[in-house]
Order: structure tokens, then C-alpha cells, then sequence
């Protein structure tokens, strides 16, 4: 799958809710940008959501479409 198809899919909250739930994060009241991080540290990356200014090496991460929307 090419970058650009991977850039453009974006995970609503209802999403990034159930994967922290599943990793035993409880999710109640964060913003989504805090949770995100706390799901990349739980599962051992690095916790960089929005710190990318647009250009991303982890082509693979599954919140690179709302990642790179951040600068």
C-alpha cells in the first residue's frame, strides 16, 4: 500500500478508544492526542503523534493519517 493511501485513512475516536481498551488503557476523558501517545507507549514505539511536522518514517503506524495532519 503506497504512502499516500496510507496517509489519507484517519482512526475516529470511537476507534482509538476500543484499541486502548483492548490494550488496558482507559480512555475516559482524554484528548485524543494524549491517548494516542499513551497507546504508542504501551505498545512499546515511541509516543511522537503530531511531532512529525508532516513528514513520518513509520509509514506502518496505524494514526499516520491524523499524524501528518498535524504541524
Amino acid at each position: 500500500m503506497p504512502v499516500v493511501e496510507i496517509a489519507q485513512r484517519r482512526m475516529a475516536m470511537p476507534e482509538i478508544r476500543t484499541k486502548a481498551q483492548q490494550l488496558g488503557i482507559r480512555p475516559t476523558r482524554m484528548k485524543k492526542a494524549d491517548l494516542i501517545r499513551t497507546i504508542q507507549t504501551t505498545e512499546g514505539n515511541t509516543a511522537c503523534f503530531g511531532s512529525s511536522g508532516g513528514r513520518c518514517g513509520y509509514t506502518n503506524c496505524c494514526f499516520i493519517g491524523d499524524c501528518l495532519r498535524i504541524k
